[in-house]
């Protein structure tokens, strides 16, 4: 999978999801970008946006977007490194324009 953390995660993540192309959002010069437009970006170069905005999907319309996104409950560097299983596994089962959500177990 092609993936672009956004910018308001750990910039780790890039070298902790083996297997996958990581960049983020500084690497391709888009800090800053609104979402809308991040995403607009985003969908012509990657397969998933890893998030942890949580009002992104009521702010965009997000109905005939192919990039899947997933949305982590914390930003964290711990909660991150908790939840860094759970998103490999979203990873290896997404599918084109699914939103994803992943929180830290209880």
């Amino acid at each position: 999978m092609r993936v672009l953390v956004d910018e308001c995660l750990p910039r780790f993540l890039r070298r902790s999801l083996p297997g996958h192309f990581v960049e983020t959002a500084q690497d391709c010069g888009w800090s800053g970008i609104k979402n809308g437009e991040l995403l607009r970006h985003a969908e012509e170069r990657f397969d998933v946006f890893l998030t942890c905005d949580k009002n992104l999907r009521y702010q965009q319309n997000l109905k005939d977007r192919k990039i899947a996104i997933i949305e982590l409950s914390r930003n964290s560097r711990a909660a991150v490194r908790v939840l860094l299983p759970q998103i490999n596994e979203a990873l290896g089962n997404v599918i084109p324009g699914a939103y994803v959500e992943i929180h830290l177990p209880k």
